[in-house]
Protein backbone atom coordinates (compact mmCIF):
# COMPACT_ATOMS: atom_id res chain seq x y z
CA UNK A 1 0.00 0.00 0.00
CA UNK A 2 2.96 2.40 0.31
CA UNK A 3 3.01 3.02 -3.31
CA UNK A 4 -0.47 4.10 -3.65
CA UNK A 5 -0.30 7.93 -4.75
CA UNK A 6 -1.33 10.96 -2.45
CA UNK A 7 -2.58 14.37 -2.66
CA UNK A 8 -3.88 16.65 -0.28
CA UNK A 9 -6.65 19.32 -0.76
CA UNK A 10 -6.96 21.99 1.78
CA UNK A 11 -10.03 24.37 2.11
CA UNK A 12 -9.03 27.61 2.64
CA UNK A 13 -12.04 29.54 0.78
CA UNK A 14 -13.95 30.67 3.88
CA UNK A 15 -14.54 34.30 5.05
CA UNK A 16 -13.95 33.87 8.74
CA UNK A 17 -16.72 36.34 9.13
CA UNK A 18 -15.51 36.17 13.09
CA UNK A 19 -12.27 37.58 12.93
CA UNK A 20 -14.10 40.91 12.00
CA UNK A 21 -10.90 42.07 9.54
CA UNK A 22 -10.08 42.43 6.06
CA UNK A 23 -7.52 39.68 6.05
CA UNK A 24 -8.01 36.89 4.63
CA UNK A 25 -8.93 33.93 7.46
CA UNK A 26 -5.86 31.73 6.15
CA UNK A 27 -3.17 34.64 6.42
CA UNK A 28 -3.93 35.58 9.82
CA UNK A 29 -0.30 35.79 11.36
CA UNK A 30 1.09 32.93 14.26
CA UNK A 31 4.45 33.86 15.79
CA UNK A 32 4.83 35.66 12.42
CA UNK A 33 3.94 33.29 9.62
CA UNK A 34 0.40 33.06 8.03
CA UNK A 35 -1.83 30.64 9.46
CA UNK A 36 -2.15 28.38 6.14
CA UNK A 37 1.24 27.55 6.14
CA UNK A 38 1.46 25.63 9.18
CA UNK A 39 -1.46 23.69 8.02
CA UNK A 40 1.54 22.78 5.00
CA UNK A 41 3.47 22.01 7.60
CA UNK A 42 1.54 19.19 8.79
CA UNK A 43 1.67 17.35 5.51
CA UNK A 44 5.66 17.56 5.26
CA UNK A 45 5.57 13.54 6.58
CA UNK A 46 3.18 12.10 4.32
CA UNK A 47 5.16 12.22 0.68
CA UNK A 48 2.59 14.02 -0.79
CA UNK A 49 2.98 14.50 -4.32
CA UNK A 50 0.47 17.35 -4.66
CA UNK A 51 -1.56 19.86 -3.02
CA UNK A 52 -4.80 21.44 -4.45
CA UNK A 53 -5.61 24.52 -2.26
CA UNK A 54 -9.25 26.03 -2.59
CA UNK A 55 -9.49 29.48 -2.11
CA UNK A 56 -12.23 32.08 -1.92
CA UNK A 57 -12.29 34.71 0.31
CA UNK A 58 -9.55 37.26 -0.74
CA UNK A 59 -8.27 34.44 -3.34
CA UNK A 60 -5.38 36.36 -5.23
CA UNK A 61 -4.05 37.53 -1.65
CA UNK A 62 -3.94 33.89 0.10
CA UNK A 63 -2.23 32.02 -3.92
CA UNK A 64 0.24 34.61 -3.79
CA UNK A 65 1.19 34.28 -0.21
CA UNK A 66 1.75 31.04 -0.54
CA UNK A 67 3.56 31.51 -4.35
CA UNK A 68 5.98 33.74 -2.55
CA UNK A 69 6.68 31.51 0.52
CA UNK A 70 7.72 28.38 -1.97
CA UNK A 71 7.01 25.82 0.69
CA UNK A 72 8.42 22.70 -0.39
CA UNK A 73 5.30 21.28 -1.74
CA UNK A 74 3.57 21.30 -5.15
CA UNK A 75 0.70 23.54 -4.94
CA UNK A 76 -2.11 24.05 -6.88
CA UNK A 77 -4.86 26.97 -6.70
CA UNK A 78 -8.51 26.60 -7.61
CA UNK A 79 -11.40 28.61 -6.70
CA UNK A 80 -14.89 28.31 -4.89
CA UNK A 81 -16.28 31.41 -6.40
CA UNK A 82 -19.91 30.59 -4.23
CA UNK A 83 -19.33 29.45 -0.35
CA UNK A 84 -22.01 26.29 -0.79
CA UNK A 85 -20.38 24.49 2.11
CA UNK A 86 -17.48 21.64 2.70
CA UNK A 87 -18.66 19.54 0.99
CA UNK A 88 -18.73 21.39 -2.38
CA UNK A 89 -15.16 22.98 -1.70
CA UNK A 90 -14.40 19.65 -1.67
CA UNK A 91 -15.13 19.19 -4.96
CA UNK A 92 -14.35 22.16 -6.46
CA UNK A 93 -10.44 21.07 -5.31
CA UNK A 94 -10.38 17.22 -6.88
CA UNK A 95 -10.72 19.66 -9.97
CA UNK A 96 -7.13 20.24 -9.30
CA UNK A 97 -5.97 17.12 -9.55
CA UNK A 98 -5.00 14.96 -12.06
CA UNK A 99 -8.71 13.44 -13.93
CA UNK A 100 -7.27 9.64 -14.51
CA UNK A 101 -9.28 6.73 -14.02
CA UNK A 102 -6.07 4.76 -13.97
CA UNK A 103 -4.51 6.72 -10.77
CA UNK A 104 -7.90 7.12 -9.03
CA UNK A 105 -7.97 3.14 -8.05
CA UNK A 106 -4.18 3.64 -6.57
CA UNK A 107 -4.34 7.36 -5.25
CA UNK A 108 -5.57 8.39 -1.67
CA UNK A 109 -6.57 12.07 -0.89
CA UNK A 110 -6.37 14.01 2.40
CA UNK A 111 -9.07 16.77 2.94
CA UNK A 112 -8.33 19.14 5.51
CA UNK A 113 -8.94 22.64 6.46
CA UNK A 114 -7.05 25.60 6.31
CA UNK A 115 -7.65 26.99 9.67
CA UNK A 116 -6.05 23.87 12.42
CA UNK A 117 -2.10 25.67 12.37
CA UNK A 118 -1.66 23.44 16.01
CA UNK A 119 -1.88 20.09 13.63
CA UNK A 120 1.21 17.79 14.01
CA UNK A 121 3.21 16.23 11.17
CA UNK A 122 3.20 12.51 12.98
CA UNK A 123 -0.40 12.45 13.77
CA UNK A 124 -0.82 13.08 9.85
CA UNK A 125 1.71 10.64 8.92
CA UNK A 126 -0.56 7.95 11.65
CA UNK A 127 -3.61 8.86 10.09
CA UNK A 128 -2.76 7.96 6.53
CA UNK A 129 -0.64 4.91 7.69
CA UNK A 130 -4.02 3.72 9.82
CA UNK A 131 -5.94 4.57 6.53
CA UNK A 132 -3.59 2.33 4.73
CA UNK A 133 -3.01 -0.73 6.53
CA UNK A 134 -7.36 -0.85 7.44
CA UNK A 135 -7.95 -0.23 3.55
CA UNK A 136 -10.68 1.86 4.31
CA UNK A 137 -12.50 4.11 1.56
CA UNK A 138 -12.39 7.13 5.11
CA UNK A 139 -10.52 7.19 7.78
CA UNK A 140 -11.29 10.24 9.91
CA UNK A 141 -9.13 12.35 12.53
CA UNK A 142 -11.35 12.71 15.43
CA UNK A 143 -10.70 13.09 19.07
CA UNK A 144 -12.52 12.96 22.53
CA UNK A 145 -13.44 15.49 25.16
CA UNK A 146 -15.99 15.63 27.86
CA UNK A 147 -17.62 18.40 26.38
CA UNK A 148 -17.42 18.37 22.23
CA UNK A 149 -20.30 21.36 21.83
CA UNK A 150 -19.41 22.94 18.59
CA UNK A 151 -18.27 19.97 16.99
CA UNK A 152 -19.92 17.25 14.60
CA UNK A 153 -19.93 13.95 16.76
CA UNK A 154 -19.12 11.09 15.38
CA UNK A 155 -22.23 8.48 15.52
CA UNK A 156 -21.84 4.59 15.42
CA UNK A 157 -24.04 1.71 14.76
CA UNK A 158 -24.35 -1.45 17.09
CA UNK A 159 -20.96 -3.33 15.68
CA UNK A 160 -19.28 -0.12 16.28
CA UNK A 161 -18.80 0.59 12.83
CA UNK A 162 -18.95 4.41 12.61
CA UNK A 163 -22.18 5.17 10.34
CA UNK A 164 -22.30 8.90 10.14
CA UNK A 165 -21.45 12.26 11.05
CA UNK A 166 -23.88 14.64 12.67
CA UNK A 167 -23.14 18.00 13.10
CA UNK A 168 -24.12 20.27 16.51
CA UNK A 169 -27.06 21.80 14.94
CA UNK A 170 -28.44 19.17 13.46
CA UNK A 171 -28.20 16.65 16.19
CA UNK A 172 -30.84 15.10 18.99
CA UNK A 173 -30.07 15.87 22.41
CA UNK A 174 -28.53 11.77 22.83
CA UNK A 175 -25.94 12.62 19.72
CA UNK A 176 -25.10 16.11 21.27
CA UNK A 177 -24.26 13.55 24.62
CA UNK A 178 -21.51 11.69 22.85
CA UNK A 179 -17.75 12.41 23.54
CA UNK A 180 -16.10 11.54 19.99
CA UNK A 181 -16.14 14.66 17.56
CA UNK A 182 -15.07 14.50 13.92
CA UNK A 183 -11.77 17.18 13.77
CA UNK A 184 -12.80 17.65 9.77
CA UNK A 185 -9.71 16.08 8.96
CA UNK A 186 -9.73 12.83 6.60
CA UNK A 187 -8.16 10.40 4.51
CA UNK A 188 -10.34 9.42 1.29
CA UNK A 189 -9.87 6.36 -1.69
CA UNK A 190 -9.96 8.70 -4.23
CA UNK A 191 -11.86 6.49 -6.43
CA UNK A 192 -15.12 6.87 -3.45
CA UNK A 193 -14.73 10.20 -3.09
CA UNK A 194 -16.01 11.99 -6.11
CA UNK A 195 -19.27 9.78 -6.48
CA UNK A 196 -19.95 9.83 -2.78
CA UNK A 197 -19.19 14.16 -3.48
CA UNK A 198 -22.21 13.71 -6.02
CA UNK A 199 -24.77 12.28 -3.57
CA UNK A 200 -24.59 14.90 -1.06
CA UNK A 201 -27.76 16.86 -0.71
CA UNK A 202 -28.24 20.24 1.23
CA UNK A 203 -30.44 19.03 3.55
CA UNK A 204 -29.65 20.38 6.86
CA UNK A 205 -29.80 23.31 9.55
CA UNK A 206 -27.80 25.50 6.91
CA UNK A 207 -28.61 24.31 3.63
CA UNK A 208 -25.21 23.36 2.33
CA UNK A 209 -23.37 20.72 0.86
CA UNK A 210 -21.66 18.89 4.04
CA UNK A 211 -18.27 17.09 3.39
CA UNK A 212 -19.31 15.03 6.62
CA UNK A 213 -21.97 13.56 5.18
CA UNK A 214 -19.94 11.41 2.20
CA UNK A 215 -18.98 9.24 5.63
CA UNK A 216 -22.68 7.87 5.81
CA UNK A 217 -22.62 7.84 1.93
CA UNK A 218 -19.90 5.51 1.80
CA UNK A 219 -21.38 3.38 4.82
CA UNK A 220 -24.82 3.02 3.41
CA UNK A 221 -23.14 1.79 0.25
CA UNK A 222 -21.10 -0.86 2.01
CA UNK A 223 -17.77 0.98 2.21
CA UNK A 224 -15.46 0.75 5.53
CA UNK A 225 -14.84 3.86 7.45
CA UNK A 226 -12.64 3.90 10.40
CA UNK A 227 -11.30 6.35 12.77
CA UNK A 228 -7.42 7.35 14.33
CA UNK A 229 -8.29 9.36 17.51
CA UNK A 230 -5.83 12.14 17.99
CA UNK A 231 -3.52 11.68 21.60
CA UNK A 232 -3.90 15.56 21.81
CA UNK A 233 -7.71 16.71 20.60
CA UNK A 234 -6.17 19.97 20.88
CA UNK A 235 -4.11 19.85 18.03
CA UNK A 236 -7.42 19.69 15.61
CA UNK A 237 -9.07 22.74 17.03
CA UNK A 238 -9.93 25.76 14.02
CA UNK A 239 -9.54 29.26 14.66
CA UNK A 240 -12.61 31.21 14.23
CA UNK A 241 -12.10 34.33 16.09
CA UNK A 242 -8.99 36.29 18.11
CA UNK A 243 -9.65 34.35 21.17
CA UNK A 244 -8.51 31.38 19.61
CA UNK A 245 -6.14 32.79 16.92
CA UNK A 246 -4.51 34.11 20.75
CA UNK A 247 -4.84 30.66 22.47
CA UNK A 248 -3.08 29.05 19.50
CA UNK A 249 -0.22 31.64 19.05
CA UNK A 250 0.47 30.61 22.80
CA UNK A 251 0.38 27.16 22.27
CA UNK A 252 3.07 27.75 18.74
CA UNK A 253 5.28 30.09 20.80
CA UNK A 254 5.57 27.51 24.13
CA UNK A 255 6.61 24.80 20.71
CA UNK A 256 8.96 27.39 19.32
CA UNK A 257 10.72 28.62 22.81
CA UNK A 258 10.75 24.76 23.33
CA UNK A 259 12.93 23.72 20.32
CA UNK A 260 14.87 25.92 21.01
CA UNK A 261 15.97 25.44 24.47
CA UNK A 262 16.70 22.21 23.49
CA UNK A 263 19.36 23.27 20.33
CA UNK A 264 21.44 25.38 22.73
CA UNK A 265 19.57 28.74 23.76
CA UNK A 266 19.06 29.72 27.22
CA UNK A 267 15.71 31.72 28.05
CA UNK A 268 15.35 33.05 31.14
CA UNK A 269 11.80 32.77 31.21
CA UNK A 270 10.43 31.24 28.47
CA UNK A 271 6.90 32.19 29.16
CA UNK A 272 7.65 36.26 29.24
CA UNK A 273 10.01 35.29 25.43
CA UNK A 274 8.35 35.89 21.91
CA UNK A 275 10.00 34.34 18.81
CA UNK A 276 8.79 34.17 15.76
CA UNK A 277 9.14 30.94 14.14
CA UNK A 278 11.46 32.97 11.34
CA UNK A 279 14.00 34.04 13.74
CA UNK A 280 17.09 32.28 13.29
CA UNK A 281 19.38 31.25 16.68
CA UNK A 282 22.50 30.29 17.36
CA UNK A 283 23.91 28.05 20.27
CA UNK A 284 24.56 29.85 23.71
CA UNK A 285 22.56 32.87 23.16
CA UNK A 286 21.11 34.12 26.14
CA UNK A 287 17.60 35.57 26.28
CA UNK A 288 15.88 37.85 29.14
CA UNK A 289 12.55 38.47 30.34
CA UNK A 290 10.44 40.34 27.91
CA UNK A 291 12.52 39.81 24.66
CA UNK A 292 10.78 40.05 21.75
CA UNK A 293 12.27 38.63 18.32
CA UNK A 294 10.75 38.83 15.07
CA UNK A 295 10.78 39.15 11.40
CA UNK A 296 14.00 37.41 9.43
CA UNK A 297 15.98 38.80 12.68
CA UNK A 298 19.05 36.45 12.67
CA UNK A 299 21.41 36.00 16.40
CA UNK A 300 25.27 35.33 16.30
CA UNK A 301 26.97 33.20 18.37
CA UNK A 302 26.77 33.64 22.47
CA UNK A 303 24.91 37.52 22.53
CA UNK A 304 22.67 38.19 24.71
CA UNK A 305 19.48 39.47 24.23
CA UNK A 306 18.78 41.87 27.21
CA UNK A 307 14.96 42.50 28.60
CA UNK A 308 12.89 44.26 27.00
CA UNK A 309 14.82 44.51 23.73
CA UNK A 310 12.67 44.17 20.38
CA UNK A 311 14.29 43.39 16.83
CA UNK A 312 12.30 43.13 13.70
CA UNK A 313 14.33 42.08 10.55
CA UNK A 314 18.10 42.49 12.59
CA UNK A 315 21.60 40.86 11.98
CA UNK A 316 23.07 40.44 15.22
CA UNK A 317 26.63 39.07 15.24
CA UNK A 318 28.25 36.87 17.70
CA UNK A 319 29.25 37.87 21.61
CA UNK A 320 26.40 40.83 21.57
CA UNK A 321 25.32 42.73 24.17
CA UNK A 322 22.11 44.46 24.33
CA UNK A 323 19.66 46.01 27.03
CA UNK A 324 16.79 47.44 25.95
CA UNK A 325 17.53 48.07 22.45
CA UNK A 326 14.77 48.60 19.55
CA UNK A 327 15.47 47.71 16.34
CA UNK A 328 13.88 47.33 12.99
CA UNK A 329 16.22 46.45 9.60
CA UNK A 330 19.81 46.73 11.44
CA UNK A 331 22.93 45.30 11.69
CA UNK A 332 24.73 45.09 14.79
CA UNK A 333 28.78 43.95 14.40
CA UNK A 334 30.05 40.94 16.60
CA UNK A 335 31.48 42.15 20.15
CA UNK A 336 29.38 45.63 19.94
CA UNK A 337 27.49 46.36 23.55
CA UNK A 338 24.41 48.50 22.69
CA UNK A 339 22.17 50.22 25.69
CA UNK A 340 20.33 50.65 27.61
CA UNK A 341 17.53 52.23 25.79
CA UNK A 342 19.17 52.44 22.45
CA UNK A 343 17.20 53.06 18.73
CA UNK A 344 18.49 51.32 15.91
CA UNK A 345 16.24 52.77 12.54
CA UNK A 346 16.11 51.23 9.70
CA UNK A 347 19.19 50.54 7.64
CA UNK A 348 21.08 51.15 10.90
CA UNK A 349 24.51 49.48 11.08
CA UNK A 350 26.90 49.57 14.60
CA UNK A 351 30.08 48.58 13.88
CA UNK A 352 31.84 45.72 15.47
CA UNK A 353 33.51 45.83 19.44
CA UNK A 354 31.10 49.00 19.66
CA UNK A 355 30.22 50.80 22.88
CA UNK A 356 27.28 53.00 22.87
CA UNK A 357 25.88 54.00 26.28
CA UNK A 358 22.46 54.74 27.26
CA UNK A 359 19.86 56.14 25.06
CA UNK A 360 21.89 55.51 21.53
CA UNK A 361 19.88 56.43 18.28
CA UNK A 362 21.45 54.82 14.91
CA UNK A 363 19.63 56.19 11.88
Amino acid sequence: MSDRRLSAVVLAAGEGTRMRSARPKPLHLLCGRAMLLYVLDALVDCSVSRVVVVVGHGAERVTKKLQDEEPDLRLDFVEQRVQRGTGDAAAVGLTGLPDDTDVDEHHDVIVLPGDTPLLRPSTMAKLVATHRETGAACTILTGVIDDATGYGRIVRGKDDRVSRIVEQLDATPEEREIREFNTSIYCFRRSVLAPALRRLQPQNAQGEYYLTDVVSVLHDAGYPVTTVVAADPSEAAGINDRVQLAEAEAELRRRTNHGWLQKGVTMVDPASTYIDATVELSTDVTIFPGAILQGRTVVGRASEIGPGTRLVDCLVGDEVTLDRVSGHDAEIGSGAIVGPYAVLRPGASVPPGTVTGPFYTAN
